[in-house]
């Protein structure tokens, strides 16, 4: 099934990137779907495209640099042409999305936030009904006092778990914040807890990405279709 999951997902990569055009300013994703993007426009940087990209995490700017695709800064260009991207969940009906597995939410919501598109390429196991019902919502969180940003976010509903890298030492995201874990189990109205996660003090950013984004590529045992918003 892993190799299955991977043809889909590269397959929904390459099918997101053959959109992109010369001149370009590309919000580069993070995540393991969104690396299978990046190593497309690699290839199509080889083979002649001129483009730049704005990596969303460290992690990616490695990879886009080690496939030597140009990389500048939001400081150099606030405005994005288009941003691919992964998800850990989509719904379907609204393509609101839950993102943040990978610990750079933050940077791929600032990203998105000032990209004219946001397209996303994600394996067809992504697509749900409703949000959280398979999936936590991150919810980044300065390291200080991030005990009170917990109990605060458990009146909410959530079952908060401080995300670990080692299995002993918390994780911490690119932006040096820790990252909770919030199981609310199918959300009702993502709009209202989205609203209610803004105003919980030391809460930096939460992986709900509403309405912000502009198509869904799907890579599935049938190819990929493709979903506008």
């Amino acid at each position: 099934m892993t190799d299955d999951l991977d043809r889909w997902k590269q397959a929904a990569a390459e099918s997101a990137v053959a959109r992109v055009d010369h001149g370009m300013i590309v919000g580069l994703g993070s995540g393991s779907t969104a690396a299978f993007a990046v190593r497309a426009l690699g290839r199509r940087v080889r083979e002649g495209l001129r483009i730049m990209g704005i990596p969303t995490s460290e992690r990616t700017a490695a990879q886009a640099r080690a496939l030597e695709i140009p990389l500048s800064t939001l400081a150099e260009y606030p405005q994005i042409d288009v941003t691919i991207d992964g998800a850990d969940e989509v719904e379907a009906g609204s393509l609101n999305l839950i993102k943040g597995r990978g610990g750079a939410l933050l940077r791929e919501k600032i990203v998105a936030s000032v990209s004219k598109r946001l397209v996303i390429v994600v394996d067809q196991t992504k697509m749900v009904e409703r949000l959280g019902a398979g999936e936590s919502v991150p919810v980044e969180v300065i390291p200080f006092g991030w005990q009170v940003a917990a109990v605060r976010l458990g009146d909410l509903g959530a079952n908060p778990l401080l995300r670990r890298e080692t299995g002993v030492e918390p994780f911490k995201s690119d932006g040096g914040h820790y990252i909770l874990d919030c199981a609310f189990g199918p959300i009702t109205s993502v709009e209202s807890l989205a609203r209610e996660l803004d105003h919980v003090v030391g809460v930096v950013e939460h992986g709900l990405f509403i309405g912000m984004t502009s198509e869904i590529h799907v890579g599935g045992p049938d190819g990929v279709r493709v979903v506008a918003a």
